[in-house]
């Protein structure tokens, strides 16, 4: 026996270690049978697969007729099969049964073994280009990484073997193809420099799964069989087992990342105000101009510093929306990996690159958190009035549920320990902000808080404005303010053309402000041809600091001998007249109250404005440091 599973002796090789988290994971998720074909490069996931014993291996040494046994076993099972084939045309060769899978909505897990990306395309033998190898054919594709017996790495491999199963069966159910490359050695035997870590080194989750016998992360609302129940009763078995859990977890958190839902703001609210949980809210979760004290906006300063982490670990944390931009955030969610994450979808995409969540539920968020809030309610409601708890949710009496509102969150020790961060931090930075003689770029977002009117759309250009939008976007605005930005690649073109699209959109006609940096512009001038062909209304705040400014702060900063030719490339372009050129309105600014005057003169006349900030990249990462060092001082303080 190779005693590949992980409560028997480990193997040498790291390979192992990766893909028997992944074998384990696939029989977590329900895959209880695998058809697997002869080969060599194939071996690591072959051996795996026949050591879990939960599992059942079928040889069949014909590629075209294992994938046509496998479909006949999942059509009739209903349950997802695995297919798994060596590198070059065997692969090939499961084609056909793809078709009818595809075709017929059968769950299939494909898994082809590859050479490494050395042995490809140049004359290795049995390597084909098998990436996207079945093209439309299987609802999904990915190629997994390389293995790595590294926390990192299994909480990925488990991660993927989750995704993948659960899309097999998601509406409508198919093939899900998985390419995994590995290099030698492919049996147990590791080679000499290839150590597996200690084990004081290992995440005990990533390395032996989740506790009791759970997947790694848990997808709801996918699958045939619970798309089959009523919305109703989905609801309601999700609710019932969250609820519970609410109740063990006062110390949880809401995260709610880039979300284009206004309406949802006002429910995450309610919801938060009845758990005494605090909303981390994106400057893109349109949750930072509701006025509502659980929403912390400042969580990218304080996050930074130790010694407010070190006291504020979550037991539960429920995300709304794309992952937030913060990476401070980001890095706290890493250091409590083991709480429990729970992603609610409305999209059915997969906005987890954490490789922490637990449960990932697609669900209405509104509608998620509607019943959440029933049951809360009713409960309290039952509790008070001596009553049992009903079968299904009601409506609680308006007075009722605000003084449970109000009661919660005034016995909330936790949620008072983040707004006093928050409060602080804000004062903080407020007051150094309007003391720093230089232009700061952080500050043209405490200027548009403050000057922007209500029902503007705000939108934010990639790299250091969302970044500074993030941290410096908080206070009480006019009113609602729409955000918006292209965060789903995070390129830094046409965001010009983006904005001015929004305009056309503004069916009121309230102003839209851009704020982007002199690269991002660059990359996009051509869009303002748009301004002048459709006489469209348009501020653009242009953060000119030639080049690029978010290098600055990153680890290429230390190496300064090519850092202005490969990072900072700087242009030295004057914009003014290609502005004018369109038939813009162009203002170098030199001060912070001219700033506000060019604002107001934009905002009031129309038609397209260009402002730009000019600042200096070396002098801005030195504010940006002495803002976090303040904030550490306060908040030790006191």
């Amino acid at each position: 026996m190779l005693h590949l599973a992980h409560d028997m002796l480990e193997p040498a090789n790291p390979t192992y270690a990766y893909v028997n988290a992944f074998v384990d994971e696939l029989r977590r998720c329900g895959v209880h049978n695998a058809v697997v074909c002869p080969g060599s490069r194939s071996t690591p996931l072959a051996m795996a697969l026949a050591e879990q014993p939960d599992l059942r291996v079928w040889m069949h040494v014909d590629e075209r007729s294992a994938a046509f046994f496998a479909l006949g076993m999942a059509k009739r099972s209903g349950q997802p099969a695995a297919l798994l084939c060596t590198s070059g045309t065997a692969a090939a060769n499961f084609l056909p049964a793809l078709v009818e899978a595809k075709l017929t909505h059968v769950p299939l897990l494909v898994l082809t073994a590859d050479r490494p990306p050395e042995l490809r395309d140049n004359g290795a033998p049995q390597a084909i280009d098998q990436n996207r190898l079945y093209g439309t054919h299987v609802k999904w594709f990915a190629e997994a990484a390389l293995p790595e017996a590294t926390n990192e790495a299994l909480r990925y491999i488990r991660t993927l073997a989750c995704r993948a199963t659960a899309l097999t069966q998601s509406l409508p159910a198919g093939p899900v193809h998985l390419n995994l490359p590995f290099r030698e050695p492919l049996i147990p035997t590791s080679l000499p420099h290839q150590p597996l870590p200690p084990p004081e080194q290992r995440d005990p989750i990533a390395w032996h799964g989740r506790p009791d016998n759970t997947p790694y992360i848990t997808v709801y609302g996918a699958s045939l069989a619970e798309l089959a129940r009523a919305p109703a009763e989905m609801a309601r078995r999700h609710t019932n087992d969250l609820f519970d859990r609410f109740k063990r977890s006062p110390h949880g958190l809401i995260v709610v990342g880039p979300q284009s839902d206004p309406l949802l703001a006002e429910q995450l609210v309610k919801l938060a105000r009845q758990l005494g949980y605090p909303i981390l809210a994106d400057p893109l979760s349109q949750l930072r101009s509701f006025r509502d004290d659980l929403v912390i906006s400042s969580y990218d300063a304080f996050l930074r510093l130790d010694a407010f982490i070190a006291q504020a670990e979550p037991q539960l944390i429920l995300r709304f929306g794309a992952m937030p931009t913060a990476k401070p955030l980001l890095l706290y969610l890493k250091r409590y990996a083991s709480c429990p994450q729970i992603i609610i979808d409305g999209y059915g995409d997969w906005n987890e690159p954490t490789q922490l969540a637990a449960e990932m539920i697609h669900a209405d968020p509104r509608f998620f958190c509607s019943r959440i809030q029933g049951k809360l309610l009713w409960e309290r409601r039952s509790s008070l009035l001596e009553k049992p708890l009903p079968d299904d949710e009601g409506e609680p009496d308006v007075e009722l549920e605000d003084d449970f509102d109000e009661s919660v969150v005034r016995r909330s020790t936790w949620l008072r320990m983040w707004q006093r961060a928050d409060l602080l931090t804000k004062q903080v930075l407020q007051e150094a902000i309007d003391n720093f003689e230089p232009l700061f770029e952080g500050r043209i977002f405490t200027e548009l808080v403050r000057w922007l009117p209500s029902e503007s759309t705000l939108y934010v250009g990639n790299s250091m404005p969302v970044r500074d939008m993030d941290t410096f976007f908080w206070g009480e605005t006019n009113g609602p303010i729409w955000t918006m930005g292209n965060r789903g690649a995070n390129g830094i073109d046409g965001v010009v053309s983006s904005a001015l699209g929004a305009s056309a959109a503004e069916l009121c006609g309230d102003p839209t402000v851009l704020v982007i940096g002199d690269l991002s512009f660059f990359h996009d001038l051509n869009g303002l041809l748009a301004a002048k062909l459709h006489h469209l209304n348009l501020v653009i705040v242009l953060v000119n600091n030639d080049g690029g400014g978010i290098f600055s702060f990153l680890p290429q900063a230390a190496y300064p001998q090519h850092f202005e030719q490969l990072f900072g490339t700087p242009t030295g372009l004057d914009f003014e007249p290609v502005v004018r050129m369109y038939g813009g309105h162009f203002q170098r600014i030199t001060s912070w109250e001219e700033f506000r005057q060019v604002m107001s003169q934009g905002l009031a006349e129309g038609g397209l404005h260009v402002i730009e900030v000019p600042t200096e990249r070396a002098s801005n990462v030195s504010m940006h440091r002495q803002l976090w060092q303040l904030v550490e001082k306060a908040l030790h303080e006191r």
